[in-house]
């Protein structure tokens, strides 16, 4: 199978950056308190060097997990939609698509499908401003062109 030819690739801008930032301060407060656990003065006496690294893998998880916050992404081709959350990549083709909105209360755009389902699209973050407005904009271009204004069964 060929890979497919992406017209539109996105990626939100803000997002990865406050995942960046939390991910720094989550492994810095577990090392901070896993260094300090074992000081007589400030916590229990029987705790040692397999709490103080316990503390710090316990860190390195939350902090992988924060990190997958960096992996939105959204991508429109001839084959249909890719998008990409925290852990999927799924990709929808045309006929199972109806379109990109933005709801009114959120935080991500949302695909929509036939029978009132929908998925969010972390991509498509309204506080990256013009360019989420440029990216959905761009979007319905492609949608137009590549599943013009037939609309899926329902």
């Amino acid at each position: 199978m060929t890979s497919p030819r992406w017209d539109l690739v996105y990626r939100p801008r803000k997002l990865p950056r406050w995942a960046i930032a939390a991910a720094v301060v989550i492994m810095a407060i577990h090392i901070t308190f896993g260094l300090l656990l074992t000081i007589e003065d400030v916590g229990v006496r029987n705790l040692g060097g397999s709490d103080q690294v316990a503390i710090i893998l316990i860190g390195v998880l939350f902090t992988g997990a924060a990190l997958l916050f960096t992996r939105p992404r959204l991508r429109v081709g001839p084959e249909g939609v890719e998008v990409r959350n925290l852990v999927p990549t799924r990709l929808f083709t045309w006929d199972q698509v109806l379109g990109l909105t933005y709801p009114e209360k959120g935080y991500g755009a949302w695909l929509l499908f036939p029978s009132d389902e929908h998925i969010t699209v972390l991509a498509v973050q309204a506080g990256d401003g013009p360019q989420a407005v440029e990216a959905m904009a761009r979007f319905r271009e492609l949608e137009e062109r590549y599943r013009g204004t037939v609309r899926p069964a329902n």
